[in-house]
């Protein structure tokens, strides 16, 4: 059976927004980009690298998939995460994009629908608009929360409206040297 998996960086108040660099999503006037980098430790790449190792494929949306385009197609550095970014197959889904063909291994999907559609194990890293989207389908099965220990007050949040109401049980946790918490949920599909 086909399983969703979604990792979300966020602040403790739920923003979701320009996790990276200072110029990575300045939509709405959103000055407080790169907020993320103070905290990385090696406690936190070890709990990334373990998303390495599942099997499937990446999912993004269009914005994530262009943004990340820039940092990781072709990118021959040596760094394991950038050979494996390259490698994996990786769906895109927009309604906009004419084509796929920018980075290596990506197919273009036009819908939710297309995405319920697979029959393989997804990985989405970002890419808030589209797992809201894939929330609402009840298509999510795992959350991989990184919660980082400050709040920002202002940016888009993982949930900006109305979510269906779901269960999840808290599957795993790690906290970093630098407070960060990686929190995995697993969807509850019955009692």
């Amino acid at each position: 059976m086909r399983s969703i998996s979604a990792t979300m960086f966020m602040t403790l108040d739920g923003v979701v927004q320009g996790f990276g660099r200072p110029d990575e999503d300045t939509r709405g006037g959103f000055t407080h980009g790169g907020w993320g980098g103070a905290y990385s430790d090696d406690v936190l790449a070890a709990e990334m690298g373990k998303g390495m190792v599942q099997s499937g494929a990446m999912l993004f949306g269009r914005r994530t998939w262009e943004d990340f385009i820039g940092v990781w197609a072709g990118a021959t550095d040596g760094n394991p995460f950038s050979t494996h970014m390259n490698a994996a197959r990786k769906y895109v889904v927009s309604s906009s994009l004419e084509d796929a063909a920018a980075w290596e291994n990506s197919v273009l999907l036009r819908s939710v629908d297309d995405v319920a559609a697979l029959d393989e194990d997804l990985s989405i890293i970002g890419s808030a608009a589209l797992v809201r989207s894939l929330h609402a389908a009840g298509l999510i099965d795992r959350y991989t929360l990184v919660i980082h220990p400050l709040t920002l007050g202002t940016g888009a949040r993982l949930f900006d409206g109305s979510a269906p109401v779901t269960e999840f049980e808290l599957t795993s946790s790690v906290t970093t040297t630098k407070g960060v918490i990686v929190a995995t949920y697993a969807r509850i599909t019955s009692r």
